[in-house]
């Protein structure tokens, strides 16, 4: 009989202080607010020194965020910006307003995507083509408007995708998120080749599961628990480890880096 024994690494370390990986950097985050990814992205790209617009369709919780992160970076500038990433006009004057409030775009991250839970039989084509929009076409609207942005641009930059190890690995229920995942992996690879001509580096990340309130909304406590204890730590990964990758992606550690899709689990094989 064998027995398993839990991982040291299954409780998870406090935070890394910031190293100015991003130190004069003007980044900008799409679906920031709240309590996920998105807001652990925009808060370590402070930390490690860069200025920061934040957004996201949700006008009081975008205000909050930024009270919060203002208040923990006085220093620095935090700006803010409504959008909702289903609409091209606005996704468009999300780049526009973002050069004319920072100065610039050095990065940009990908964040905003929608999931639930619901079998093919039971999907309706509503529920299929919001998925993706959200998830995959909004990722092609930024990353279209960054681009135009970026050729006439002086300078390069970064974009940062967020994916899902949904785009490799199958799952109940997720058929329209995991299409959508895979949809970004493919985007990110073949978006790269053409941003190379622009000095743009293009990669994502691919977390497998980060527990936080809004993913605790819909998704049940039980998968995700379920989902937590097939990791090799047996846990699931704190918003601000993805984070930190995403800001490793966007710095000057990872220049020859593009097209590339990191896994950020730690999934058993």
């Amino acid at each position: 009989m064998t027995t398993s024994t839990a991982s040291p690494l299954s409780v998870a370390p406090a935070e890394i202080e910031g190293h100015n990986l991003l130190k004069g950097k003007k980044v900008v985050v799409t679906a920031a607010a709240g309590t996920g990814i998105g807001f652990a992205t925009a808060r370590r790209a402070l930390l490690e020194g860069a200025d920061v617009l934040v957004s996201d369709f949700h006008e009081r919780r975008l205000g909050e965020t930024v009270e919060k992160l203002s208040a923990e970076f006085g220093a620095q500038q935090v700006e803010s910006f409504v959008c909702d990433v289903s609409s091209t006009e606005q996704v468009d004057a999300l780049i526009s307003g973002a050069v004319e409030k920072l100065g610039r775009i050095d990065v940009l991250v990908n964040n905003a995507g929608l999931g639930g839970e619901t079998p093919i039989v039971d999907m309706t084509d509503e529920q299929w083509d919001r998925v993706v929009d959200i998830t995959l076409t909004s990722t092609f609207r930024a990353t279209r408007a960054a681009l135009r942005y970026f050729k006439t641009a002086d300078h390069g930059g970064v974009l940062v995708n967020n994916a899902s190890v949904l785009g490799w690995r199958a799952q109940h229920s997720q058929s329209h998120y995991a299409a959508a995942k895979a949809g970004v992996m493919a985007l990110t690879r073949c978006s790269a080749i053409e941003a190379a001509e622009y000095g743009v580096r293009i990669n994502a990340v691919a977390p497998s599961i980060a527990k936080h309130p809004f993913l605790a909304k819909v998704t049940s406590d039980e998968l995700l628990d379920t989902l937590a204890s097939r990791e090799a730590y047996g846990r699931a990964a704190e918003v601000w480890e993805i984070a930190a990758t995403i800001a490793m992606l966007a710095s000057d550690y990872t220049t020859y880096l593009t097209g590339e899709i990191v896994s950020v689990s730690s999934q058993r094989a």
